[in-house]
């Protein structure tokens, strides 16, 4: 045997046990989490039914809000943080992330839908995916190194399994962390751990919500410009979604010193807006707004209400995601451009569901992904404009405090490299 021959059976024999090694750890993850993802969407999908069809618990948002607060005062200071405690374990990994981040969000979220918060769903998943994977070094007597690697499977695993998106899934796993970089330490783990929860989600018998395959103009000069100014919209709004959040939040901690007073007050003044609306279009998930935003116009005002109502349900104290608000938001923001912009109205809401959520998360390859996976391969191109120039113009802000400027989008702040955006 030739020594290149030898050489080449000693890599390929590395290879497959890497592959063999990661297979079986991927599939573990994407068990745990689907199952969550499955058992929380379940549970969400009732929570909303019964909220719609007794809406008289929306005046109880604020004993909502002191339950939430009161569980994470007393039983979550550890896992408080949330998404950003997820980020901060991937980058410096020390103690497991507790368990009890995983019932502590779950319910936490669901009382939030309960009462008539505005929230998402994603961070749940997240959270749950990324603890529940992190518990596996202990279990199993993993090398500390892997540690980082099945957080971002976590991560992947849980986002793919709550929207159906197992291509956008791994890329957000890979992406979120670090701000203009991917590592590719974890591609593997990430790609398995999201097509695997995804499917597991599935078999339960869990589904998602079905959105148009939009149909798209011939590509010319003044799409591609009109692309690309949508996107600078959705990145605009991005920014003032995420700087409102930190404001309510930064509001709440400077005048109220006992944290789940601020809950308290926060579904106190939820309440009274809801009840002057008239309308619960704009709390919870709001999935029928978003789907009827591709259908035919919306009052042009519905993306700036749904965007007040978030950031003071999530900056106030109650828990979810941000992601499910952001596509509305941003699918109904693309809905009132189509009173200025001549692309077909379907395909603005379908570019502003994804571009606000890519300037938010700083996640532009994420979301293009997501994009062709709910709304058709078609799309694509239109997409990543809009989500590549929401992600630029949305400046080093986001709804991710932990994340670290690996890339900087632009020389003005590259003595911010290695910062996380919350230090800014």
């Amino acid at each position: 045997m030739t020594p290149h021959l030898r050489t080449l059976l000693t890599e390929y024999r590395l290879l497959l046990l890497y592959l063999g090694r990661w297979v079986l750890l991927a599939a573990a993850v994407a068990g745990l989490a689907g199952t969550a993802s499955a058992g929380f969407l379940v549970a969400l999908e009732w929570v909303t039914t019964w909220r719609e069809a007794h809406q008289w618990i929306i005046a109880l948002l604020p004993l909502g809000g002191l339950v939430v607060g009161s569980l994470y005062y007393y039983l979550g200071r550890s896992v408080e943080a949330g998404n950003n405690l997820i980020l901060d374990a991937i980058h410096r990994p020390q103690a497991a992330v507790p368990l009890r981040m995983v019932p502590l969000v779950l319910l936490g979220t669901l009382l939030t839908h309960l009462v008539g918060g505005s929230a998402g769903r994603e961070g749940t998943a997240v959270q749950m995916g990324g603890a529940l994977a992190d518990q596996l070094p202990g279990w199993l007597r993993l090398r500390h190194r892997d540690r980082s690697v099945l957080l971002i499977a976590g991560v992947s695993a849980g986002f793919a399994s709550v929207f159906g998106t197992p291509l956008a899934g791994a890329v957000f796993g890979l992406e979120v962390f670090l701000l203009g970089r991917i590592r590719y330490h974890a591609l593997l783990p990430a790609f398995l751990a999201a097509a695997g929860a995804d499917w597991v989600t599935r078999a339960w018998g869990v589904g998602h919500t079905a959105y148009p395959q939009l149909a798209v103009p011939a590509i010319s000069v003044e799409y591609v410009l009109l692309a690309v100014g949508v996107g600078v919209a959705c990145g605009s709004v991005a920014r003032v979604f995420a700087a409102a959040t930190h404001l309510v939040g930064a509001t709440g901690k400077k005048w109220v010193a006992w944290p789940p007073l601020r809950p308290v007050l926060g579904g106190a003044v939820l309440a009274v807006v809801v009840w002057t609306l008239g309308t619960t279009e704009y709390i919870g998930l709001g999935i029928p707004t978003i789907v009827a935003s591709f259908q035919g116009p919306l009052p042009p005002y519905a993306f700036a209400l749904k965007l007040l109502l978030t950031a003071l349900t999530l900056g106030a104290g109650f828990k979810g995601g941000e992601v499910t608000p952001l596509f509305f938001i941003g699918a109904t923001l693309g809905n009132a451009l189509g009173w200025l912009v001549p692309l077909p109205l379907p395909l603005l809401a379908g570019m502003g569901f994804v571009a606000v959520f890519a300037g938010a998360a700083n996640t532009p390859l994420a979301c293009t992904l997501m994009a062709m996976e709910l709304f058709g391969s078609g799309c694509g191109l239109y997409a990543g404009l809009a989500c590549v120039s929401s992600y630029l113009f949305s400046g080093h802000r986001g709804i991710y405090g932990a994340q670290v400027i690996g890339e900087p989008k632009h020389r003005r702040w590259l003595r911010q490299q290695g910062q996380r955006l919350r230090e800014l």
